[in-house]
């Protein structure tokens, strides 16, 4: 029961995208067309699903105080948690350098509509905000870390593909000309950070 609280939680009341404002640059630029945000969402769910939980293992098995007392007494009081950053980037770099390479194999119309923002999610701020939302989190096991890595990249999918979908139709709109492009997509974002607060209220 408790996954499932955090899966929910992550998508709506903890959005990356409309609670934390995390991984906007990819947002905005990859969110003019429903094709390319889907397919850059599908790419964000798949790095946080993988890099989440493996980065719950390093942080509880190698880096944190004592982690390393499995290997023997000896070493029950080092503590590697100043590489906690540098090992994060790492395992997120090595998981994206693999998303990309795939995208490129299989999908290479796609490859070439996300251009070089596939290679950025490596610099993604939600996908490093994951990371660290789940080490100061302190989650109790794994199966949670993977709930919350998951249920983040499904809210960032919600998000990017909603926007995706407004910024198609209102090409058709009369919006004033000073609001054109960024613009009105700053203040719909807003709107529906706004809209995303009414979560807020559910019990979990």
């Amino acid at each position: 029961m408790e996954n499932i609280n955090i899966f929910i939680k992550a998508i709506f009341i903890d959005n990356m995208i409309f609670a934390y404002f995390l991984g906007m640059c990819s947002y905005l630029a990859v969110s003019k067309t429903v094709k390319t945000a889907i397919g850059l969402g599908a790419a964000v769910i798949f790095v946080l699903g993988v890099t989440v939980p493996v980065n719950y293992l390093l942080e509880n098995y190698v880096l944190k105080a004592g982690a390393l007392k499995w290997l023997s007494d000896d070493f029950a009081n080092v503590d590697l948690s100043f590489l906690s950053f540098i090992m994060f980037i790492a395992v997120i770099a090595s998981i994206v350098q693999l998303v990309e390479m795939t995208v490129e194999k299989f999908a290479p119309a796609l490859y070439g509509a996300l251009g070089i923002f596939l290679p950025l999610i490596a610099v993604n701020c939600s996908i490093l905000g994951g990371a660290l939302f789940m080490q100061e989190r302190e989650y109790d096991s794994i199966l949670q870390a993977t709930s919350f890595g998951i249920g983040s990249g499904i809210g960032w999918l919600l998000a990017i593909v909603s926007i995706a979908a407004i910024r198609e139709k209102i090409r058709y709109s009369n919006v004033p000309a000073p609001l054109k492009g960024l613009g009105i997509t700053f203040i719909i974002t807003g709107l529906m950070g706004i809209a995303f607060m009414s979560f807020m209220g559910i019990e979990l």
